[in-house]
C-alpha cells in the first residue's frame, strides 16, 4: 500500500529526512514512533503531497505521489498534527462535509456520522458549535473527520493529544476497525506505550533517520528477557545506593525507571523492601520491559553516539 525508498527532503543544507526506505503492507496499522522534531512530520507532508522530496520515491497504492501529488490527496485522508479550524461547523456538519467532500454515498456518511459519535462518546456535543468545545473535543472531531470516508492510507499525526483516557480507549478501537475494514493506517506518535499497543509494525525515527523497523517484540530484542521496576521516591532528591545489576532507564524528579534481567527478580524485591522499610520510596511496580525501554536504550545510545559521550548506566 505505501512504499517508501530512499527518501531525503534537505532544508538549508540540514536533512530533515535522510534516506527513509520502507513499506506497509494493506490493513496495516503502521507507526512511525521518534521524538519532537524527529522528521515525522516532515514524512508525511511528503507522502499526502504537501513537500517535494529532495530525493528519493514515494507510492501510494501503486501510484507514484511525487510526480501525482493530486493522487496523494485522493488516495490518502490525513488527521493533522493541528486542529484544524473548524469554526462556525458543529462536529456533525463537519464529519458529514468531510464524507461530501471525499466523494462518499450521502445517506452512508449520515449513518457513519451517527455512528461515530455514539462510539465515541461525543454525542451531546454533536450539535454545538465547535469553538465552544475542548480541545480534546475537537481532537475526535478531526479524527472522526479522517475517517468517514477513509482513503486507502488513512494518516493520523499524534490523534490522542488533548484527549482524555476513556475516549483513547475508544479513538483506537475505532483505528482497528479501519484496518480491519481494509484501509492502511499509518500512525505518527510520540507516546511509546500507546505505539507499543496499537501497531503491528512500526519505524524508529531519530534525527530524520531510519533506526529500525519490526514489530513491537522485535525491536524490543534483548529487552524481551528484562524487567522494568519503577520507583516513586518520597524526596526527589532522595539519594538511592543501586545494586550492581539494574542499569537506569530515566530518573524524572521522583520517578526513577530501571531495567535488569529476569534472573535478578528475587535479589531485587529483598532490596526495594528494604527502601520501602527505610521510607525512601513510595510506592513501586514491576513489570515486564516495554519498547520504550528499548526505545529510549537505542535512542540514547545514538544520541550519545553522535555527541562523543558514553551513555550512562548504573554498573
Amino acid at each position: 500500500m505505501l512504499v517508501i525508498n530512499d527518501l531525503t527532503k534537505i532544508y538549508s543544507g540540514t536533512p530533515a529526512n535522510n534516506s527513509i526506505s520502507f513499506t506497509v503492507e494493506k490493513g496495516e496499522i503502521f507507526g512511525l514512533l521518534g521524538p519532537n522534531g524527529s522528521g515525522k512530520t516532515t514524512l508525511i507532508s511528503q507522502i499526502i503531497g504537501f513537500l517535494k522530496p529532495t530525493k528519493g520515491h514515494i507510492e501510494v497504492s501503486g501510484t507514484d505521489v511525487i510526480s501525482t501529488p493530486d493522487m496523494a490527496r485522493k488516495l490518502c485522508s490525513l488527521q493533522p498534527q493541528e486542529n484544524i479550524s473548524l469554526n462556525g461547523l458543529t462536529p456533525r456538519q463537519a464529519i458529514e462535509l468531510t464524507g461530501r467532500i471525499r466523494n462518499g454515498n450521502k445517506r452512508e456518511i449520515k449513518e457513519k456520522t451517527d455512528e461515530l459519535l455514539k462510539d465515541l462518546q461525543l454525542e451531546e456535543w454533536a450539535d454545538q458549535q465547535t469553538e465552544k468545545l475542548s480541545g480534546g473535543i475537537k481532537r475526535l472531531v478531526t479524527f472522526c473527520m479522517a475517517i468517514v470516508v477513509p482513503g486507502k492510507l488513512v494518516i493520523l499525526d499524534e490523534p490522542t493529544n488533548d484527549v482524555d483516557p476513556i475516549r483513547r480507549k475508544l479513538l483506537w478501537e475505532q483505528v482497528r476497525k479501519v484496518a480491519n475494514s481494509g484501509a492502511t493506517v499509518l500512525l505518527i506518535t510520540h507516546n511509546v506505550l500507546e505505539a507499543e499497543r496499537s501497531v503491528d509494525r512500526l519505524a524508529l525515527i531519530d534525527n530524520g533517520k531510519l533506526i529500525g523497523v519490526g514489530t513491537p517484540a522485535s525491536l524490543k530484542g534483548a529487552f524481551n528477557k528484562k524487567l522494568r521496576l519503577e520507583l516513586t521516591l518520597y524526596r526527589k532528591d532522595e539519594d538511592l545506593i543501586y545494586p550492581s545489576y539494574v542499569s537506569m532507564i530515566s530518573h524524572n524528579k521522583q520517578k526513577v525507571i530501571l531495567s535488569l534481567s529476569k534472573e535478578h527478580s528475587k535479589e531485587l524485591m529483598d532490596w526495594v523492601f528494604s527502601l520501602q522499610e527505610a521510607n525512601k520510596i513510595e510506592e513501586f511496580s514491576l513489570s515486564a520491559a516495554t519498547l520504550e525501554d528499548a526505545y529510549s536504550s537505542i535512542i540514547g545510545s545514538i544520541g550519545h553516539q553522535e555527541s562523543g559521550e558514553e551513555q550512562y548506566a548504573i554498573s
